[in-house]
């Protein structure tokens, strides 16, 4: 969800599983959403129906099961507050925005074909921008953000953190993978 005061309005975005979205206003003197309704990405009908609500673990974020009163097809939306104000410092130097949906493209690529749920994943991306967050500064190297990520997906899942560190630490053969699955089963590394 991306909320933005404009002339006593709230633009708030809910962003579903095929990533559409609506907007809504509300006017803060009448406590009251209006707009349009949430388009149900099967048949694109906006009449749906809310049926399970939940607060994320990290208590920012609300998924939201609902039903479409057209189809019946049931889709999830999630609903959370974009912060702008975070940079990342990209190793050649260039600044850019950080990008949630770039974090979850990259962890969703590392747990491919994985026994990891969407919720796990929604969760993890949370807990590490959370983290990053913490941290208090404005701009945030991509060593931080790669670090992060790997501390996280270590807990996760094993194999997604030897998918991830392949690419991040950019192995150039089997040694350095061999190297860092040695590290992850805690074994002495094989000369």
């Amino acid at each position: 969800m991306f909320i933005k005061v404009l002339e006593q309005q709230y633009i708030v975005k809910f962003w579903g599983e095929d990533t559409t979205y609506c907007v809504f206003s509300f006017l803060s003197n009448t406590n009251h959403f209006s707009g349009v309704s949430m388009k149900c990405p099967y048949c694109s009908s906006q009449e749906s129906k809310v049926v399970d609500k939940r607060t994320s673990e990290t208590s920012d974020a609300i998924r939201r099961r609902r039903e479409c009163l057209k189809c019946e097809n049931r889709f999830t939306t999630f609903e959370r507050v974009e912060r702008g104000d975070l940079r990342v410092v990209k190793k050649d130097g260039r600044r850019e925005q950080f990008d949630r949906q770039k974090l979850l493209a990259g962890i969703n690529k590392a747990c491919e074909k994985r026994p990891v749920t969407a919720e796990q994943i929604d969760d993890i991306v949370d807990k590490i921008e959370a983290d990053l967050r913490k941290k208090g500064e404005q701009e945030i190297p991509t060593t931080t953000i790669g670090n992060t990520i790997m501390k996280h997906l270590k807990k996760l899942d094993k194999v997604a953190y030897i998918r991830f560190a392949s690419v991040y630490k950019d192995f150039a053969d089997l040694e350095d993978f061999g190297r860092e699955v040695d590290k992850l089963i805690k074994r002495p590394a094989s000369q």
